[in-house]
């Protein structure tokens, strides 16, 4: 029973790690999507989204990097103060990218810290199993997100993006890891690039919530990358996307027509021009500023 039951009321709208786990629990999905910027926050928290990824794909989509290794904490930190403000329903979680927990525990808690108060995040991502790391984070009162299967910040180790756990030892290491990184602490698991059978098993493992993103419709919920949903991407659309939309056509024949108005005179018009206030004195067509 909360001590504050009309704030307790305000707050019950706001997406939380505890609600997205009652979710599961009561069978219901779980709707994410990555966010980068403040207009696209705001659209998808009023769509009814349940959690805003500021992912490290960021660096791939948006900055147009070739992989997310790139990517900077200051870079995400910017990203999720304007998702941040954008959001007033979903939960904000911010990625850590690659080489801000991977030193040491402590490192991690002071940037995940840094998340959480600079940026303004409800909770952190990290990739891997890494146990000791998620202990950590949870015992400074940071939520976390754990990533299994294709982790993008290993893309060197791993030889490319690729399918993950697709033999038997693989798979049954997965399920070890998804065990640990529960008992850890995470309260939730994406699932990136996993045969679909392992995922529901992992899933029906589990007690806290699976994100899948090409790991098959088992999961409790799932997430894409909003501009592979929008059509937005430039590279090759993987197997497990569904694009809801194709925007690039869209703003490329809206630029065009734009810039052939304007070579034709045709934008701006009048109505679209401001005019000078007519002087007190003068009247008629010629009336207004007179220039030297």
């Amino acid at each position: 029973m909360s001590l504050y039951p009309a704030e307790s009321a305000a707050r019950s709208l706001k997406v939380t790690a505890a609600s997205l786990q009652a979710k599961k629990r009561q069978g219901e999905k779980i709707a994410c999507l990555t966010a980068y910027d403040y207009p696209f926050a705001r659209l998808l928290d009023e769509a009814g989204v349940d959690l805003l990824l500021v992912g490290d794909s960021w660096g791939m989509a948006v900055a147009g990097y070739d992989d997310t290794l790139a990517v900077t904490l200051d870079d995400i930190v910017s990203a999720t103060q304007n998702v941040g403000r954008g959001a007033r329903r979903a939960l904000v979680v911010a990625d850590m990218p690659y080489g801000s927990y991977h030193l040491s525990p402590e490192q991690a808690v002071g940037n995940a810290i840094r998340l959480i108060k600079e940026a303004g995040a409800g909770a952190v991502k990290l990739e891997g199993a890494r146990p000791e790391v998620i202990a950590a984070l949870v015992a400074a009162e940071v939520p976390v997100l754990a990533h299994l299967g294709l982790t993008p910040q290993s893309v060197h180790r791993l030889g490319g993006y690729r399918v993950q756990a697709t033999t038997e030892p693989a798979a049954r290491q997965l399920l070890e890891d998804a065990v640990s990184i529960e008992a850890a602490g995470a309260c939730l698991l994406v699932l990136e690039g996993v045969p679909r059978e392992l995922a529901a098993a992992v899933t029906a493992r589990l007690t806290i919530p699976t994100i899948g993103i090409g790991a098959g419709p088992d999961c409790d919920g799932q997430i894409l990358v909003l501009h592979d949903l929008l059509g937005l991407s430039f590279r090759p659309r993987p197997k497990f996307v569904r694009a809801y939309a194709e925007l690039a056509a869209v703003v490329r024949a809206a630029a065009e027509s734009y810039r052939q108005d304007v070579e034709a005179g045709r934008f701006p018009a009048d109505q679209e021009s401001y005019h000078t206030p007519p002087s007190p004195r003068a009247s008629g067509a010629g009336a207004g500023l007179t220039l030297p």
